[in-house]
């Protein structure tokens, strides 16, 4: 064997343990991503199931809060009314207040009216 096919020996033999070390290199980085390919879908599935009984949970909740919508409704139409019927009452009784007020005072102004000119009619004799 001549020296020119010795070098080439040496670097066929070369280039293949490199080829080798590359492909063993390549196997041990795929075999961890197999496993987490695995529990990738694995976990996917599971996010579908998750997701198919919040869809169903909502849906139900959609439904009872639409059987409540009236209650609600009737609720909030009771409290304007009580609303509504204070503020009458208040309109009422201020109203009652100042009409006693200017009847008090009315009254007032005569008794004061009366004790003056009795007292005036007491200063005469």
């Amino acid at each position: 064997m001549s020296l020119g096919g010795l070098a080439w020996l040496i670097v066929a033999i070369a280039i293949l343990l490199l080829l080798g070390s590359i492909s063993l290199l390549v196997y041990r980085i795929t075999r961890p991503l197999k496993n987490v390919l695995v529990d990738v879908d694995i976990i996917a599935r599971e996010a579908d199931e998750l997701l198919a009984n919040a869809n169903a949970l909502i849906d139900d909740v959609n439904g009872k809060v639409g059987t409540l919508d009236p209650a609600v409704q009737a609720v909030a139409d009771l409290g304007v009314s009580v609303s509504d019927l204070n503020s009458a009452t208040k309109n009422l009784t201020g109203k009652a207040r100042s009409k006693n007020m200017a009847k008090g005072a009315t009254a007032f102004s005569t008794v004061n009216g009366l004790r003056k000119g009795r007292k005036s009619s007491q200063k005469l004799k």
